[in-house]
């Protein structure tokens, strides 16, 4: 019986959960001091820190492998390949691993924080380093060309590209907002990155009704501090983006972030990153200018703040 074949076995049979099984499922938190100044406002967040890879990537990352396992595609023998700036990089290192395959990721070079590097590297994921001027798209670069070159060595599930990855949200993190306000929220704030979950969760949302407002976030820059997101006029725009999905648009600056993840800590007491907090910062804003009248709004908490740790932005100013 080969590794991967053990591992589903043992998944079958055990009386404990799988790691897999521990994907999702992630508690809405009340940021109700966050929402005080708003009237009306009911401000939830989706704590997607809370999966066991500690990002909302978890969700995508096993999507994909697992689509990449029933097709053939990720086969024994064969590496998983990814271009990442950390979240999904991490996801695929712990579930690579305990599928029992290798990892191996394209990391724009200082793109990352340390401490996402060093969690790659715990999980023994071999890291490729990227020009840090090319960003997030310097790396996509690197691993298309390194699938190319080796197709029988890789399998790169191409994170913004594969439709596997807005799916994984359509089907779980959708549902799970939607069961979770009872289907009385009024608007959803995400931000784009690859533009998954914003994606996967709009067209829930949608199917369920038309009356919720969907607002996308970016950065309001190339050059910006929020991992994972991308400013779409300057970069490469992800296979899997849809434009017409979203209801309106906002862009945030990484320093309404930095101050967003201080308040979010000191108030809250939920550390997060900085697309996380740009992600309620966007909420707000939407409160402030587009609710007319009460608002339950709900957005995501991509990663928790211990990734960030050594990030300057925690000292006040």
């Amino acid at each position: 019986m080969n590794e991967q074949a053990e591992a589903a076995a043992r998944a079958t049979s055990s009386p404990g959960m799988s790691l897999l099984d521990a994907v999702g499922n992630t508690p809405l938190l009340d940021l109700s001091r966050i929402a005080a100044g708003v009237p009306g406002l009911c401000l939830l967040a989706k704590a997607e820190y809370m999966n066991p890879g500690g990002s909302v990537k978890d969700r995508p990352a096993r999507a994909m492998l697992l689509d990449g396992l029933r097709c053939g595609l990720l086969a024994p023998g064969k590496t998983i390949l990814e271009a990442t700036s950390g979240n999904t990089g991490i996801a695929d290192a712990m579930i690579g691993r305990a599928l029992g395959f290798p990892v191996t990721l394209c990391v724009p070079a200082r793109g990352s924080s340390a401490q996402k590097t060093a969690i790659l590297r715990a999980f023994g994921a071999e890291v490729v380093s990227t020009d840090p001027l090319e960003g997030s798209d310097g790396a996509i670069r690197k691993a298309r060309a390194m699938a190319a070159a080796e197709p029988e060595k890789y399998f790169y599930p191409d994170q913004y590209s594969n439709p596997a990855n807005w799916r994984a949200h359509f089907e779980t993190t959708g549902p799970e907002i939607w069961e979770e306000t009872r289907g009385r929220l009024t608007h959803f704030v995400a931000g784009l990155g690859t533009t998954g979950t914003f994606g996967g969760v709009t067209r829930y949302l949608k199917s369920k009704s038309r009356r919720v407002l969907c607002v996308s976030m970016q950065p309001d820059g190339p050059m910006h501090g929020l991992d994972g997101m991308k400013h779409m006029p300057s970069a490469m725009v992800p296979a899997i983006h849809d434009p017409t999905l979203a209801d309106a648009s906002l862009e945030v600056a990484t320093e309404e972030a930095f101050a967003m993840c201080r308040r979010l800590a000191r108030e809250e007491g939920v550390l997060v990153g900085p697309s996380a907090a740009a992600n309620v910062v966007a909420a707000l804003r939407v409160a402030r200018e587009m609710a007319d009248g009460p608002a339950t709004i709900v957005t995501i908490l991509c990663d928790g703040g211990g990734r960030y740790l050594s990030e300057p932005f925690w000292e006040e100013p």
